[in-house]
């Protein structure tokens, strides 16, 4: 029996774009018969390790002092691989790209800030902000004119985990990295006895240490007649998988948590405001957007509001009533 061919998967990060490349990776190791190693930033070691093509996990010492990275480089330069595939498209990961060892170096069609100079080669098509990240990845799957599934898998499972409370069990996410993209705690605070009126169950805000202290007060505000529990700050990357695989729905801003949720298809409920679903909103077949059409300025693709009146429109003008009606409407991620 033949050994398999070895490729490198290059995505260091972040959160919801480390689970863009799924779908092209699992093609590829199908088409070309690969083991895989995936090589990322720390903090997405474990995370990483549960996906399920994955054969092994390299770490990027993103902060590492000269001395330590010259002993990663010459660690990484002791492997060999047949093919080295760059699905982040920076020069970061250009470097690390361009220093494995390997036959073929793959960039994908996005490939900026110069990364361009460290690949023999690339697909034809071209980057279209009209595409969603993940088809623009399968590019690479392309490519090698592997075949690609009209439903793109995303293979990872988490560790298995029964939720406290009673069911249905609905996430909740408020926040992301993007000031622009949050919403205000008021919306949730009405949203969820709006859906527990409706269906019962427990509410469970999901985020990080920064988000603790706010969502702890929403609890408070809610604990009275509704159960609410406050995750935020309380798990790891690989624990938070395992909540969200576990939900009945998830309701959420544009952030990591909401491209976990689709990749695991748990129903998704997607609030949108200055960034474009057509390009990073959750890609699956049981999540909903909900984004204004009455404004010019969205998406605006910023991280500050251009507003004149700083208002914050696209998201701040949401009501929790608008959202549950969409939600009671579409059967594909409607608790009913």
């Amino acid at each position: 029996m033949s050994t398999p061919a070895r490729a490198l998967v290059v995505k260091l990060s972040s959160l919801g774009d480390i689970f863009h490349p799924l779908p092209a990776v699992r093609a590829l190791k199908e088409h070309l018969g690969l083991q895989i190693d995936w090589i990322t930033q720390p903090e997405y070691r474990d995370l990483v390790g549960c996906f399920s093509d994955v054969d092994e996990v390299l770490v990027y010492p993103r902060r590492a002092a000269l001395r330590s990275a010259h002993e990663w480089i010459l660690q990484l330069r002791q492997r060999r691989y047949d093919y080295v595939f760059d699905f982040q498209g920076l020069l970061k990961s250009a470097l690390v790209t361009r220093l494995a060892r390997t036959r073929q170096r793959i960039g994908p069609t996005y490939a900026r800030e110069g990364a361009r100079w460290a690949y023999q080669e690339r697909p034809d098509a071209k980057g279209n902000e009209r595409r969603h990240a993940v088809d623009e990845a399968l590019d690479i799957a392309r490519h090698f004119a592997a075949p690609i599934s009209e439903q793109p898998t995303f293979p990872v499972a988490f560790p298995a985990l029964n939720l406290s409370g009673e069911g249905p069990h609905v996430g909740f996410v408020s926040r992301s990295r993007w000031p622009t993209k949050n919403i205000q705690p008021a919306l949730f605070e009405e949203l969820i006895p709006l859906i527990q009126k409706q269906w019962g169950g427990t509410a469970h805000l999901l985020g990080s240490p920064a988000d603790k202290a706010e969502s702890e007060q929403l609890v408070q505000s809610l604990a009275a007649k509704h159960t609410v529990t406050n995750h935020c700050g309380a798990t790891n990357l690989v624990e938070l998988g395992s909540i969200i695989q576990s939900l009945d729905l998830l309701v959420t801003v544009d952030s990591g948590p909401m491209h976990m949720a689709a990749a695991l298809d748990v129903p998704v409920l997607a609030l949108f405001g200055p960034t474009d679903p057509r390009r990073t909103g959750p890609f699956g077949r049981r999540t909903h957007v909900v984004q204004r059409s009455d404004l010019t300025c969205v998406p605006c693709h910023s991280r500050q509001c251009l507003r004149k009146e700083q208002d914050h429109a696209c998201l701040y003008g949401l009501s929790a009533a608008d959202i549950f009606a969409q939600l009671v409407a579409h059967p594909i991620i409607s608790l009913g």
